[in-house]
């Protein structure tokens, strides 16, 4: 090689380490948010479900989403509860850790001391006795049938983990893939909003909230717009607040997730873009505001609020809302909870917000919460429950429960990657469906919902 070749290999050579440095020293944004969602998920599947490492990087992590994360590696400090991870073994410095009482939290900011103080030591709820009817206990009262039907792949759908089918307060018949059991929790991703709207419900039945409260957050100026926002406009998402959830790159809900330490303090700053009450737009920032501000309401207990308040009373043993970086209850993403227990919150709804003869929701509340909110199109009701389930590859934008001749107060929740809570008020039936599908498969739970109603004719 000449003395001009050797010039230029040597300069390709540096150009070649200053890249490595500064994708390790300053790595994209989209690199970022794949690390640190990839040491979340890891570190609340190891400390909070009891699963193994290596198979939650390979099926969790690795297998659905962007190609980018088969190139991630993870490693897990059991003694100081932290979760790392990185994209080819040096880029990304995702960073996540566990506390007590309030689960995995991503920490973007690396401020491992100031996560870990946000947690505290959970009561203890009894595990349901397997020798006792559900929903006391979780003893199954089989109907051969119906656990015939929630077997079929073709119905529970591509990367299915659990099925429970609740008949007349009873439980008769589940389903779990090889790997998965009745007491491992499963993240309910947005069917968290949901619950999330109980706990606002709860308050407001404490008298300490109400749907027409305004100002409910400090704005940036104190005649934004943003004071107009009410209760009611944050629980059927139209605040009219600015917020993309696109999952797909760079976004608003990936931003917030996993590059922001306070979530709700990045969603407090967005833009009002239309008058409260008059737009519909999704969005897991408005669940998230939510979250704030039924924990400023209780501003010594909030983080144990959602296990003293709701999963206690209704014996959701399994059940966690975990907490951001700041201590802010992740209210439109972070619940996990085995089948049962979601289906026990399925029936808590059912039965309009009452369990074991006591009202824990204010009266009509639920009924609130699946009430069509006229801005969303006929898709979603006023307190972050779906009045339609999901569409099909081939939507038309028609409801898309109506070809499988559902009942018409069917009624969902729903989170990404294939979670699914039916409620079907008239047949007193509540149907579970979780699993890892990813959402561009269009999986649609009504195809099983019915069948499963036909089975019990």
């Amino acid at each position: 090689m000449n003395s001009k070749g050797k010039i230029i290999s040597a300069g390709l050579l540096v150009a070649a380490v200053a890249a490595v440095g500064w994708l390790a020293i300053s790595p994209p944004e989209l690199f970022r948010i794949g690390t640190n969602y990839s040491a979340k998920i890891v570190c609340t599947n190891v400390f909070v479900a009891g699963r193994d490492e290596a198979d939650i990087l390979k099926v969790d992590v690795q297998a659905p989403g962007n190609p980018f994360l088969k190139l991630i590696t993870v490693k897990v400090d059991r003694d100081n509860k932290l979760v790392h991870a990185n994209l080819l073994g040096f880029i990304g410095n995702g960073l996540a850790v566990y506390r007590p009482g309030t689960g995995c939290a991503a920490i973007p900011d690396g401020d491992i001391k100031t996560a870990s103080a946000y947690q505290y030591t959970p009561q203890a709820i009894a595990t349901p006795s397997a020798q006792l009817d559900w929903p006391a206990g979780s003893r199954e009262l089989t109907n051969d049938k119906i656990e015939s039907i929630i077997g079929q792949d073709n119905l529970t759908g591509p990367g299915i983990r659990a099925v429970a089918v609740i008949h007349q307060g009873k439980l008769i018949a589940q389903h779990y893939s090889p790997g998965f059991n009745q007491q491992i929790p499963l993240i309910g991703w947005s069917m968290t909003k949901t619950v999330n709207a109980a706990l606002v419900g709860l308050q407001i039945q404490a008298g300490k909230l109400s749907l027409d409260q305004r100002n409910l957050w400090p704005t940036l100026s104190p005649s934004d717009g943003r004071e107009n926002i009410t209760l009611a406009n944050l629980l059927s998402m139209t605040s009219g607040l600015h917020f993309n959830e696109n999952y797909g790159d760079v976004s608003d809900v990936t931003r917030m997730l996993y590059l922001e330490p306070d979530m709700a303090s990045f969603v407090h700053n967005q833009a009002l873009e239309h008058p409260p009450g008059t737009f519909w737009n999704y969005s897991t920032g408005t669940s998230t505001l939510l979250a704030r501000i039924w924990q400023q309401t209780e501003p010594a207990g909030a983080l144990a609020l959602p296990r003293e308040r709701l999963f206690a009373p209704l014996g959701m043993a399994s059940a966690i809302i975990e907490a951001d970086a700041r201590g802010n209850i992740a209210g439109g993403s972070y619940m996990y909870a085995n089948a049962q227990d979601w289906a026990r919150f399925g029936q808590f709804l059912l039965q309009n917000g009452a369990w074991n003869g006591q009202q824990l929701l204010p009266e009509g509340f639920v009924e609130i919460m699946h009430t069509l909110e006229p801005a969303s199109n006929g898709e979603y009701g006023k307190g972050q429950l779906w009045v339609q389930g999901p569409p099909g590859k081939d939507s038309d934008g028609s409801n898309p429960d109506l070809p499988f001749h559902l009942p018409a107060d069917t009624y969902w929740l729903q989170g990404h990657d294939g979670q699914f809570v039916a409620i079907v008020p008239s047949l007193q039936l509540v149907m579970v469906r979780l699993g890892l599908t990813p959402d561009q498969l269009h999986y649609q739970p009504q195809a099983m919902l019915a069948e499963v109603i036909k089975g019990l004719k």
